[in-house]
């Protein structure tokens, strides 16, 4: 099996709380897609824009968005993973789904970190576990948007020996220097492959401006995507991943801090 792995990172502006245009809006831009891709990454609730309404736009997770995304995957032939506004028995979650090849449901995320400042936690639920999905080329890890802040979710990725982690997000433009530094750290101290994609454009309270990257476990910048609507692809070595980790075994040193008082032994 190749170590090689190529990545679509899908960067477009939404139509705001429109799932069919948005539909529209996607299939139109796949037309541009020249080559294949073994996984297919698109942004936060991808096809509402970040929504603090939920309840007329929520879905079970094996509902309408779903069988959207997973046609992409049977005709793409590649892995998808997307955002949605997900429907639980008594709340919602913002909820990441992993769709493999054959278009099936492998995995789902449900964002641990609601956006409190934006007034997220207000209508959605938090997650509580975090994800790492040991698919058929790669062992990936998932975060949602404002995770990003929090690098102890991460850690436990690390150790786990997670290779590909996917932060998919709405991150407005006012700090995107935040989210390329953040992607950029995350990549570096769990010395993985870190995929961000962000959505481009406005919606009636926010600008986006993209800036969906790759960066590799050293901290280099594979990609850096601008503001336009586009289809970023990207190449990463699984095999340098691990050489780097051989040469830099900085990871077999975590230690993590307790906030007991050490004993004198």
């Amino acid at each position: 099996m190749s170590e090689i792995i190529k990545v679509g990172l899908f960067q477009y502006s939404p139509e705001w709380e429109d799932k069919e245009a948005n539909k529209k809006k996607i299939r139109k831009q796949l037309e541009t897609l020249a080559q294949p891709v073994d996984l297919f990454v698109f942004p936060e609730m991808t096809l509402t824009g970040f929504s603090m309404n939920p309840a007329p736009l929520a879905e079970y997770v094996d509902g309408d968005t779903f069988s959207f995304f997973s046609s992409i995957a049977k005709e793409l032939e590649t892995n998808v993973v997307a955002g949605m506004i997900e429907k639980g028995k008594k709340k919602f979650f913002n909820t990441l789904l992993f769709i493999n090849r054959e278009g099936e449901l492998e995995d789902k995320y449900r964002k641990i970190h609601p956006f409190t400042f934006g007034e997220e936690a207000k209508h959605y639920s938090g997650g509580y576990a975090y994800i790492n999905h040991e698919a058929v080329d790669f062992h990936i890890g998932f975060s949602v948007c404002y995770d990003l802040r929090f690098p102890e979710l991460f850690r436990f990725m690390a150790l786990d020996r997670v290779e590909v982690v996917v932060n998919i997000a709405n991150w407005p433009h006012t700090r995107i220097e935040h989210f390329k530094a953040l992607c950029r750290a995350r990549a570096i101290e769990n010395q993985c492959f870190f995929i961000g994609v962000n959505r481009t454009g406005d919606e009636p309270k926010l600008k986006y401006n993209g800036r969906s990257c790759v960066y590799g476990p050293m901290g280099e910048e594979i990609l850096m995507m601008g503001d336009e609507e586009a289809i970023g692809i990207a190449e990463f070595d699984l095999e340098h991943l691990q050489k780097t980790r051989e040469t830099f075994p900085f990871l077999e040193d975590i230690k993590l801090i307790s906030i007991e008082e050490e004993e004198d032994e």
